[in-house]
């Protein structure tokens, strides 16, 4: 699937089964919980902190697309194409940091 065809998707179901879009600032609230929600099983599962017992049904992947669908619907809301958001960064990226990374003593 591509990022197009993931805002089409997305935007199609929240035509027919989400009724309508949340108002963004609370996407941005919901886009907020859900990254926290990555964050806490990512601080469990590789970090030092340990699972509690409410931890036993995490889904990693499940968490990641839960904010893949917030951030899509915020892109879809204010009109943003992904795919060229997505192109114009890596682009920034690639003259920007060319040899940055290459270049840190941090990263050997």
């Amino acid at each position: 699937m591509t990022l197009e065809e993931a805002q089409q998707l997305v935007d199609k179901w929240i035509k027919t089964s989400g009724v309508r879009y949340f108002n963004e600032l609370t996407n941005t609230a919901i886009l907020m919980e859900e990254v926290g929600e990555v964050a806490r099983i990512m601080a469990r599962q590789y970090g030092e902190q340990s699972f509690k017992k409410s931890d036993t049904e995490v889904n990693l992947a499940d968490e990641m697309a839960d904010v893949l669908f917030v951030l899509i619907c915020l892109a879809n809301q204010t009109g943003i194409n992904l795919t060229e958001a997505l192109e114009k960064n890596m682009e920034k990226k690639s003259i920007r940091d060319a040899d940055r990374h290459k270049n840190n003593e941090k990263l050997r």
